[in-house]
């Protein structure tokens, strides 16, 4: 190894995993080079360096395009990490001196009315608190997900369980849910309770699970049914008023279309389906340590009419 190498720990720093990154993404070292403002002699040069160091080849050199290798891949996988770990360290040691978080980041389900989230930013702004809210649009499993791998503070609307360590937990409300097609679709003229047989023949309407990990879990779906999935319950809503497909909406979500005769409520053959969900923080080690602005959302969310709000008061067209 070149004796003016830099060492092992210091080739990982978040400058040279912003060069790789750059590279990577624009396929060339000339590419980067224009848009980190180096000279591109600089950059390559700088490649090297980190090469020697780790003692790999990050980058393929034998295509016109520079593509990272195996190695490469690996890199910029933990380094995202630990970029963010940077970022999480940088955050504690900013509230440690002032009290409020650098940024918090709530992740908010398809559930959640964002009407009533957006009030919320409002209120929040008023106070003149100096941190950044960042708002993140999450689905069933990833809800959670983002919350245990530390990219959200604050997640809303979680269904199910939790027992992940570090992580509490409060009760946000119940959803109750209605099977409803539009009008035109074929099974708002079906008469009695729908079963199993006489949904699969018809295209269902799913909100895609927003997890990283693996395919996500999904609800009321049958073997062999056609689905369209969709990024979000508004999109679903859409989808249905047209008749591109069926599937359970929240009653609050569907209510006003159903009483303006765009949607058909149809009876099934099942529970009447209701979901209790929760909202969860990252819990601090030491008990009232944690940051002023999320103290401050906890505040909010012991309210029973913000619960409730974020819960049933969806915007409608």
């Amino acid at each position: 190894m070149p004796s003016n190498a830099p060492s092992t720990r210091s080739a990982l720093s978040a400058d040279n995993l912003a060069l790789i990154e750059a590279v990577a993404r624009l396929g060339s070292m000339a590419a980067a080079a224009r848009e980190l403002g180096m000279v591109p002699s600089a950059l390559t040069y700088r490649i090297r360096q980190i090469e020697d160091a780790l003692d790999v080849l990050l980058f393929d050199r034998s295509a016109r395009r520079a593509a990272l290798t195996p190695a490469g891949s690996e890199l910029l996988r933990a380094g995202e990490h630990l970029l963010n770990e940077f970022d999480a360290v940088a955050q504690r040691v900013k509230r440690v001196a002032t009290g409020w978080e650098p940024q918090l980041t709530i992740a908010a389900d398809a559930l959640i009315a964002r009407d009533t989230l957006f009030e919320l930013c409002e209120a929040f702004y008023a106070t003149g608190a100096p941190t950044r809210l960042r708002l993140r649009d999450e689905t069933l499993s990833g809800t959670l997900e983002v919350l245990q791998n530390g990219l959200a503070d604050i997640a809303l609307g979680i269904s199910g369980e939790i027992s992940s360590p570090g992580l509490q937990s409060a009760p946000l409300g119940a959803v109750s849910f209605v099977y409803a097609v539009a009008p035109h679709h074929p099974l708002a003229a079906h008469e009695g309770s729908l079963c199993e047989e006489d949904i699969r023949p018809h295209r269902a309407v799913a909100v895609a699970d927003s997890t990283q990990r693996g395919r996500g879990v999904s609800h009321n779906l049958l073997p062999g049914q056609d689905v369209l999935t969709v990024p979000s319950m508004h999109h679903k809503l859409e989808a249905q008023l047209r008749g591109l497909g069926a599937g359970f909406l929240p009653l609050t979500l569907a209510q006003p279309y159903i009483a303006a005769g765009r949607l058909v409520v149809k009876p099934v053959q099942q529970t009447e389906r209701q979901i209790r969900v929760v909202y969860a923080w990252r819990a601090t080690r030491v008990a009232g340590d944690s940051g002023r602005a999320l103290r401050w959302w906890l505040e909010q969310l012991k309210h029973a009419n913000t619960r409730e709000a974020l819960l049933l008061r969806h915007h409608q067209n």
